[in-house]
């Protein structure tokens, strides 16, 4: 129970300030427990950071599924429309959002480079079984994906300009 506790806590501090500006003293805050307690569940920052990741991770597979046992067309399409549709509502938590934006920046480090690998292969293997799409319709969800991620960081729905309605035509994300 400690460490899920730990690790929801440094999934909200690290998306706050990402990994290289959060002391692993600022995630036992966040968690209301000593720093000593923390390295005594996580042998260092990496090791939590990768924890928060993997449950990132978990958290986008479950909404996927989630979006893709609720879709109205079982088609390929009809699946990765729905999975979108759950992917949107699950970003909408920006501290989700915001954690898998850092971990892209702190990919330089080995272990959250490879936990980011393992991450995206979990997610696009499931996109691609689950929905039965072919390479290229998988792909586009993947990009689509990270469209929107940089849609809502940047706030470019808010932006009246060419530019950035011609990125953000015909994309909504709840509020």
């Amino acid at each position: 129970m400690r460490r899920e506790t730990v690790v929801a806590s440094a999934i909200r501090a690290f998306s706050r300030s990402g990994y290289l500006g959060t002391p692993i003293a600022k995630v036992a805050e966040e968690a209301r427990i000593s720093t000593a307690y923390v390295f005594k569940l996580f042998p260092g920052k990496e090791a939590l950071f990768v924890a928060a990741l993997e449950r990132c991770f978990e958290l986008v597979l479950e909404a996927l599924e989630a979006g893709a046992a609720g879709a109205t067309e079982q088609t390929p399409e009809g699946v990765l429309d729905a999975m979108g549709d759950a992917y949107a509502h699950l970003i909408a938590d920006r501290d989700l959002l915001m954690l898998q934006v850092h971990a892209q920046s702190a990919s330089d480090v080995p272990e959250v480079r490879q936990a980011l690998q393992r991450g995206l292969a979990r997610v696009t293997e499931f996109a691609a079984s689950r929905s039965g799409a072919d390479d290229s319709s998988v792909q586009r969800f993947i990009a689509y994906g990270q469209l929107c991620h940089l849609i809502v960081t940047v706030g470019v729905e808010n932006i009246d300009s060419n530019w950035a309605r011609l990125l953000s035509e015909g994309i909504t994300h709840p509020a």
